[in-house]
């Protein structure tokens, strides 16, 4: 594909990182699973974020990532699809990306690889890797408040991986959008995709080509009327409709983000999401008063 065609594929949309529903017994929901990316297809969504951190993606075992991906390749005709398929092992994330491939998913994404204290070399490696093991290019998931790898953009071969062409795009789950900034002036045919949905209208100040979020599953035409309104101009209500939604978030990070997303989906749209899987902890009757309460005060739809 030419650079104008990625741009048309992947820019300027916003993608719901989503969820993973469970039944009761904590199996796999693929019909509540296939309700979520209808509603936000109804919603309007142009894509998906497959298999991420909402999606509990590192509780599941290799058969359930796969199946994830299965139900949302149903979907590819009417959305881009990105998969993320990290996990510390190259060659567990290289099987994950093939499987997405088969089943025509558009790009793939990967945590760095964590816990061992991978240096640069290895890190650029690890991409190389499975971007030529899968034959698709490879979004970079920056997330170093969960991995503990931050990338260092002055270090030789981090530099080498941002500027190499295996790397379609960052999405960059980092409170520092400034860094977003750097990456992009570093090489400006990357696609960067704001991670944190509280950072949305100041990653798009700094060049951010589009957005992928956990509450984007329950609130979608609300971060849309925000970006919508920062393309157009309008400044203002983009602040204040960026300020409604972090009261939402700030609400639901309180309370434990992943479980207030699955009982919101259950609660407000009816749709089984089930439980997140333990370690993760379901909402108490209080938490799940104090998400009713900030989704009346501050949801726009």
């Amino acid at each position: 594909m030419s650079w104008e065609e990625d741009k048309a594929k992947f820019s300027d949309r916003i993608y719901p990182a989503t969820i993973t529903p469970f039944t009761a017994d904590e199996e796999l929901s693929e019909d509540a699973l296939r309700k979520v990316l209808e509603l936000n297809l109804a919603q309007g969504a142009k894509g998906f974020f497959i298999g991420g951190s909402s999606a509990e993606c590192f509780l599941l075992t290799p058969e359930e990532r796969i199946a994830t991906f299965r139900v949302a390749a149903e979907y590819k005709d009417r959305a881009t699809l990105i998969a993320h398929v990290g996990t510390v092992a190259v060659k567990q994330a290289v099987a994950y990306g093939k499987a997405a491939k088969e089943l025509g998913f558009d790009a793939i994404a990967a945590t760095p690889p964590f816990y061992y204290g991978f240096d640069a070399e290895a890190v650029y490696n690890y991409y190389r890797d499975i971007s030529e093991g899968v034959g698709l290019r490879i979004v970079i998931y920056n997330f170093p408040g969960n991995t503990n790898k931050p990338f260092n953009l002055a270090n030789p071969w981090t530099k080498k991986l941002f500027m190499s062409d295996f790397i379609l795009g960052v999405k960059h789950t980092n409170q520092e959008v400034y860094q977003l900034e750097r990456i992009k002036h570093l090489n400006p045919k990357l696609f960067l995709f704001d991670g944190f949905d509280e950072t949305m209208i100041a990653a798009l100040a700094l060049g951010a080509d589009g957005a992928i979020g956990t509450t984007f599953n329950f609130m979608l035409p609300h971060y849309q009327k925000i970006y919508d309104a920062f393309h157009a101009g309008r400044i203002a209500e983009a602040r204040e409709l960026q300020i409604l939604a972090n009261n939402i978030m700030n609400t639901c990070v309180d309370v434990g983000l992943i479980a207030a997303t699955k009982y919101i989906m259950e609660s407000h749209y009816g749709i089984a999401a089930g439980l997140p899987r333990r370690p993760f902890l379901p909402l108490t009757d209080e938490q799940k008063r104090l998400v009713d309460e900030v989704l009346a005060s501050d949801l726009r739809n």
